[in-house]
């Protein structure tokens, strides 16, 4: 099993227009972040596309990323769901798609306290054999895996990390401190990007970056030299490359939830109503709240859209 620590891409999974997988981009974009020094790759976690690929698209996404990663870097699998069944289900079939780990999300909108997340992420890994990493995004699930639960679950073999993406120092020292002192290898890994280096100096092991898609070879750099104790180079990288370094440390990441369409939306009707508006109103707060008859599909694609300062 390799070693994992560093630079771990959150993968986006390229569509096509008609909502299918690309996969003649997804096997260009795995390529592109192993030669870019990617120490590692999500396949499917939130950001590639977990919440809006079926069952099937999941798990076909994942065996297509195995093997054509080949072993050249870890490959963790994003498997997490709000049922601890359908979890397992995942997680066994990442497994024998030939998964190095499992990434599984807390379980969203049920917001089960902190007996509920121990025992649900407790039968996942006593139901399945695999390296198992707990993932923590609060402001995406509603509930929160606390430190104290974190250090029951890290005493379980097949559990070996977490990513936490909450922005939060004294907690990213107690999730250290729980690393450090468990029986078995328990890595920590930041999931908040423009902290990630200021998480990795205070002893978390790498990132599972959203932002590494864009920027893949900074991340690994960074990574590689914190991780190395090699402070100088960082600082030389921060004052030769501080533009750069702005660029994917504060870029702005929006998650746009937009239907993909099956009808034109009756424009001209739009423009003659737009026209409509009268001054005083464009001075006011503009509603949200605009009925539309577009039909959609099942479908919906969530777009990353990256905004670097570029």
């Amino acid at each position: 099993m390799q070693v994992l620590q560093g630079s771990l891409v959150a993968l986006v999974t390229p569509m096509l227009p008609n909502g299918d997988v690309d996969y003649s981009c997804l096997e260009n974009l795995i390529d592109w972040h192993i030669g870019q020094g990617t120490n590692g790759i999500v396949s499917v976690g939130t950001t590639g596309e977990s919440a809006t690929l079926n069952v099937k698209e999941h798990l076909d996404v994942i065996a297509f990323t195995v093997k054509h990663t080949n072993k050249r870097i870890p490959v963790i699998a994003g498997s997490g769901a709000n049922s601890t069944r359908e979890a397992i289900d995942l997680t066994k079939e990442s497994k024998r798609l030939g998964a190095d780990y499992a990434l599984i999300v807390t379980p969203y909108y049920n917001k089960p306290n902190q007996n509920g997340l121990i025992a649900h992420y407790s039968a996942i890994a006593d139901a399945v054999d695999i390296d198992q990493i707990l993932y923590n995004v609060p402001s995406r699930t509603a509930c929160d895996l606390l430190p104290s639960s974190v250090s029951v679950l890290s005493k379980h073999k097949n559990i070996i990390g977490i990513k936490e993406a909450v922005d939060d120092e004294s907690r990213i020292k107690k999730l250290v401190q729980i690393s450090q002192n468990a029986d078995s290898n328990f890595s920590v890994f930041s999931g908040d990007d423009p902290t990630f280096m200021d998480s990795m100096l205070l002893g978390t092991h790498g990132v599972i970056s959203v932002s590494a898609n864009v920027s893949p070879k900074s991340h690994s750099e960074i990574c590689y030299a914190v991780k190395n104790g090699d402070y100088e180079n960082i600082k030389t990288f921060f004052v030769e490359n501080q533009e750069e370094v702005y660029e994917f440390l504060l870029h702005i990441i929006t998650l746009v939830s937009k239907p993909i369409e099956e009808e034109e939306a009756d424009t001209d009707k739009d423009k003659e109503t737009e026209k409509e508006v009268s001054s005083d109103e464009e001075k006011k707060p503009k509603s949200k709240t605009k009925e539309t008859t577009k039909k959609t599909t099942k479908k919906t694609t969530y777009i990353y859209i990256i905004m670097l300062l570029y």
